[in-house]
């Protein structure tokens, strides 16, 4: 495991000297760095094969998983409310504000893919309405979604069918959620080594959009991280802490801030919320005072699928990438944003590279995903930040479902 994790640290040091090389080289080279441009085109075309099943055998395992803890009656319910409401908010927060503020607005993109806009635009002439949006999100033929590359109708089936093993017999569900489980490792295992071509695709990339474009292109994601930080601020200390104090019973809002520090800069260092996980529960039974039940049941789980940070993210880096190419998204592209980035942050856990998965969201919403690999560069700063929050929200939820452990 340890080898592996230095492993694929050390490809996203590979990717931020191809992300900077890239730069430099486009800039340099100007228009005639587009003649690396099929290189990049290729590495994309490999994740495009690997995103949709990838997505669906993961969300059905996730799905399942869900399924199999309704049991867990009231701590349950809470317990998931919360991660599904909060993380919604953070989507939509992180929505609003790249709507307002418009970070990718004021390059034109068009050039890397005019067809892809072409397409979009002829479709924005039929905008559905919201039965039909809402209709539209459950597939006739799902194996045909799965062929056409339907995301949101994969993810929809997907669910179905994960909470349907969920209620299958103890022996017959065990076996189908480790086929899909097994399914799920199988294309992590190709995505990962996708990701072994990345610096090589990544610097391609770069080197072609800032040889197209200039360094604007390199102002632009200083202006997306700045916002999104203030995204991550407003959640963490507006939602999160604001639920604690609200809601709990033993833990005020500066004592909880002043206790999670540790973690959240453990888990900025290592941008991953299970390394944190220990850390976590022990600041929450011996610091909190909550119940060792309490904090084993929501800390695991909200590792796995509290993912407030990387909705947000998912959300505003598609808003970026579609005001990048000028694009005027519609209500139903905004619906399909948010539901995308919700689920995607929910099935992400043990996928190598979470901005990978926006290219669901991408692709629900009819974005191009041509310009995807200029975020990759950055993904370390957007991951260390996400994680020190997705593990905060964590601890948030523990303190207060601990509440009902009680009655």
């Amino acid at each position: 495991m340890s080898e592996k994790k230095n492993s694929l640290g050390d490809l996203g040091k590979w990717i931020i000297l191809a992300t900077v090389a890239g730069a430099v080289c486009g800039l340099l080279m100007g228009e005639s760095a587009h003649s690396l441009a099929p290189v990049g085109d290729l590495f994309m075309t490999l994740i495009k094969m690997v995103v949709v099943p990838m997505v669906f055998f993961s969300l059905v395992g996730g799905a399942a998983s869900l399924g199999n803890s309704s049991s867990a009656g009231k701590i349950g319910a809470v317990t998931f409310a919360y991660y599904g409401v909060t993380t919604a908010v953070a989507v939509a927060l992180g929505l609003a504000l790249s709507v307002i503020f418009q970070p990718g607005a004021g390059i034109n993109m068009a050039a890397i893919s005019d067809a892809a806009i072409d397409v979009d635009m002829s479709q924005s002439h039929t905008i559905p309405g919201f039965w039909e949006t809402v209709i539209g999100f459950v597939p006739v033929n799902p194996f045909a979604a799965l062929v056409e590359g339907n995301i949101l109708q994969t993810i929809v089936f997907a669910l179905f069918v994960g909470f349907g093993l969920s209620v299958l017999e103890p022996e017959k569900k065990e076996f189908m959620i480790k086929i899909f489980n097994y399914f799920t490792e199988i294309f992590i295992k190709i995505m990962t080594g996708i990701m072994y071509l990345a610096p090589i695709g990544v610097f391609a990339l770069m080197a072609d959009a800032t040889g197209t474009f200039g360094y604007d292109v390199l102002v632009k994601l200083l202006q997306l991280i700045g916002l999104y930080v203030v995204v991550l601020i407003v959640v963490t200390y507006g939602m999160i802490g604001g639920s604690v104090a609200l809601f709990s019973k033993k833990v005020s809002y500066v004592q909880f801030f002043k206790s999670m520090w540790k973690c959240q800069l453990f888990a900025f260092s290592t941008a991953s919320s299970m390394a944190t996980l220990p850390m976590n529960m022990a600041t929450c039974e011996n610091e909190f005072g909550l119940n060792k039940g309490t904090v084993s049941f929501a800390l695991p789980l909200g590792a796995t699928i509290n993912m407030n940070g990387n909705a947000a993210y998912y959300a505003m880096a598609g808003c970026f990438i579609a005001q990048m190419y000028g694009m005027e998204l519609s209500m139903s592209q905004y619906i399909a944003i948010i539901i995308t980035s919700t689920l995607g942050a929910v099935g992400q856990a043990g996928v190598p590279g979470p901005s990978l998965l926006v290219v669901a969201v991408l692709v629900s919403a009819g974005i191009p995903i041509e310009a995807l690999p200029i975020l990759f560069g950055v993904d370390r700063i957007f991951d260390m930040l996400r994680t020190a929050v997705n593990i905060t929200g964590d601890a948030a939820c523990a303190t207060i479902v601990d509440r009902f452990q009680e009655q």
